[in-house]
């Protein structure tokens, strides 16, 4: 059933008319999708993650990225992998439950409708992984949503 609380689509960073990214998120992760150029070996591709940091780059050139993240993440369990022309990025949330409006910091960030509507699906998840006998795909709030990181006394940790 968590499957059914999945994100839709990804949301996309655009710059200068470009794609820079995109990306979506969940309770635990946010993941990015950078679509690699083609014709460039794959064991030149790099990417570095810090705390708060991520930089992303050609070996050798000025990096693609190298912006301060929305919130800290836990290196030890954050990672990169190239799939299919395209490199993919979850960082792991410190707080779990914490909506980011953009993975990187004052940029990109989602309209208020946007965030609105990624809370609210975060919520629903985190009510599906607290209950996992019911089904919470069609689910509705009617006015605002509560921060689903600090509800009730936040999230539980087993």
């Amino acid at each position: 059933m968590a499957e059914k609380l999945a994100p839709e689509r990804r949301h996309s960073f655009v710059h200068g008319g470009k794609k820079v990214f995109e990306w979506d998120q969940n309770l635990d992760e946010v993941n990015i999708y950078i679509d690699l150029p083609p014709d460039v070996p794959k064991k030149l591709f790099y990417c570095k993650i810090v705390s708060q940091h991520i930089e992303v780059s050609i070996r050798g050139n000025p990096p693609y990225l190298n912006h301060d993240l929305a919130a800290p993440v836990k290196t030890d369990s954050s990672f990169w992998t190239l799939e299919d022309g395209t490199m993919h990025i979850t960082l792991t949330k410190r707080e779990k439950g914490h909506t980011w409006p953009s993975p990187i910091l004052g940029q990109g960030t989602l309209d208020p409708y946007s965030a609105d509507l990624e809370q609210k699906r975060l919520m629903l998840q985190r009510f599906q992984e607290e209950n996992p006998g019911f089904d919470f795909s069609q689910a509705q709030f009617s006015g605002s949503c509560p921060d689903p990181k600090s509800f009730m006394g936040g999230i539980r940790f087993d």
